[in-house]
């Protein structure tokens, strides 16, 4: 599944974004033994559909979340919903004490997956990339805040290597 071949289909965004897909993902995969990265990918009848990773973000007790993804024939079960909230049990048992993640003004289905888990936009760019003007949008979530309101499941990280 990839994620370029999907935006392209949906939004007509162009190859750049799908490299920037495989940037992430190759620095995920030289960093994921260190502490504060996981990924996991949804599965239905065997098929790959979905996926999120957590790394660490730039400031110290960021976590970020990347690359969220499920992909069309899997929509309407909740997927995304899940994925997000494994990565955020994740990030609070690893001691992250906010969480961030950057996306943009089109995917609106992401956006009601974190509004729903709480996340709050705290800045809007608009920037052209990927062949389009966009609104870029970063998120944030105070996971102390989400751990106090609610019991936090510790969620095990998925290998994926």
């Amino acid at each position: 599944m990839a994620h370029g071949e999907l935006y392209v289909e949906e939004f007509g965004w162009d190859t750049t974004f799908e490299a920037l897909c495989a940037r992430i993902v190759a620095d995920y995969a030289a960093e994921s033994d260190d502490p504060g990265h996981a990924a996991w990918i949804a599965e239905l009848d065997g098929e790959r559909v979905g996926c999120v990773f957590v790394v660490p973000g730039d400031d110290p007790g960021v976590a970020k979340l990347r690359i969220l993804l499920v992909d069309q024939k899997a929509r309407g079960r909740r997927l995304g919903y899940r994925l997000v909230a494994a990565a955020l049990d994740f990030a609070t048992a690893a001691g992250f004490e906010r969480m961030q993640l950057w996306t943009n003004h089109p995917l609106a289905a992401a956006r009601h997956v974190y509004l729903e888990h709480g996340f709050s936009l705290i800045r809007e760019e608009p920037h052209h990339s990927f062949g389009v003007d966009l609104v870029g949008q970063t998120y944030e979530l105070d996971l102390h805040a989400r751990a106090a309101g609610a019991g936090v499941a510790h969620a095990q990280p998925v290998d994926t290597r």
